[in-house]
């Protein structure tokens, strides 16, 4: 099989109702399966799919090993040129699928491309999950062409072309079997939100490249696991980022460059300065009585050290020089803050 289209579901049964057939179709004519992973669900997604989709290949996993494991265990089980990893709540139209998997094809050293990511409910906006392709600051806080704090753009073409960014978000994602593979998928630690972005600075380090496709775009409602106010999601985010900079921030010094002993000392001021700034964030949600949000920075700290694996000398000294494309070296907070 060229290409698997793997959903990772968990208490998503409406959302599949409503967009599994549709993303059905559109892979019609292609070399192409459509299957449903899931982790565990409790909300009769399981019993759903085989009443109303017995022709769907499903993958049952024992219990919710969040996105990151979940994918893992899932991909592990299918044989596929290309994975396509997609959200239930996505919409697809037809050819949505094509241009990402042409451009593949022909580009050799691509890792992975992702379409444009639009809403669902607003059709002519971008989404806030992934926008037109994903970038990072210095202090590792992600934006999107098309998206820069809460503020998003319209789609009036402005980013129409072929692009290399830094991340294409796991809502819609392609990349090769191979190199997932070879990479080890997903790091598991994450659990859920920036794994994606963590994988594409890996690729990016391994010498591929990570790309937007614009000629592909789907529409996602986002949010349909986890709600954006939820504390839960909050402390991933905040734990997550400082494992993603853990991971990666010596080894793309490295391939800049810098000496080995330079590398990690840079590494390790730059997540310094990123803890500081989560406690000014913490200390923000005290004063304006935002309690759970102030724990969960606080416990996501707590785990980030609990869960971290600081990168060896040996291992920073292997990486070779690489291109990091889509990294933006400032703070993109105040910037979006006081400059709108």
């Amino acid at each position: 099989m060229k290409t698997a289209v793997v959903i990772l579901n968990w208490n998503t049964r409406d959302y599949l109702r409503k967009f599994l057939p549709g993303l059905i179709a559109s892979t019609e004519g292609l070399d192409a399966e459509v299957i449903v992973a899931d982790n565990a669900s409790t909300d009769g997604s399981p019993e759903m799919l085989a009443a109303e989709f017995p022709d769907v290949r499903r993958i049952s996993l024992d219990r919710n090993y969040g996105f990151t494991g979940g994918y893992n265990r899932a991909l592990a089980q299918v044989e596929a040129d290309y994975y396509v990893l997609i959200n239930s709540d996505i919409e697809v139209p037809q050819g949505w699928l094509k241009p990402l998997t042409d451009w593949m094809d022909t580009h050799p050293h691509c890792g992975a491309c992702g379409p444009k990511l639009l809403s669902y409910d607003h059709r002519d906006r971008f989404e806030y999950a992934g926008a037109a392709g994903g970038l990072l600051d210095r202090y590792g806080y992600p934006f999107c062409r098309g998206r820069i704090l809460q503020k998003v753009e319209k789609d009036e073409g402005q980013y129409d072309t072929p692009e290399d960014v830094f991340w294409v978000s796991g809502a819609c994602l392609l990349v090769r079997s191979k190199l997932w593979k070879k990479l080890g998928g997903l790091d598991d630690r994450f659990f859920a939100h920036m794994e994606e972005i963590d994988l594409c600075w890996r690729m990016q380090l391994s010498g591929y490249t990570v790309t937007v496709v614009p000629e592909s775009f789907v529409y996602h409602i986002g949010g349909g696991t986890l709600p954006n106010e939820s504390p839960f999601k909050l402390r991933l985010n905040f734990r997550n980022n400082l494992l993603l900079l853990e991971n990666n921030l010596a080894k793309t010094f490295r391939a800049q460059g810098y000496s080995v002993d330079g590398s990690l000392g840079k590494a390790r001021r730059r997540i310094f300065v990123r803890m500081l700034l989560d406690g000014a964030s913490a200390l923000t949600y005290l004063v304006t009585k935002r309690y759970n949000s102030y724990k969960a920075v606080v416990q996501a700290h707590g785990e980030y050290r609990k869960l971290r694996r600081k990168p060896t000398p040996d291992e920073v000294a292997m990486q070779k020089d690489a291109t990091v494309r889509g990294w933006y070296d400032g703070w993109i907070v105040p910037k979006g803050i006081f400059r709108k």
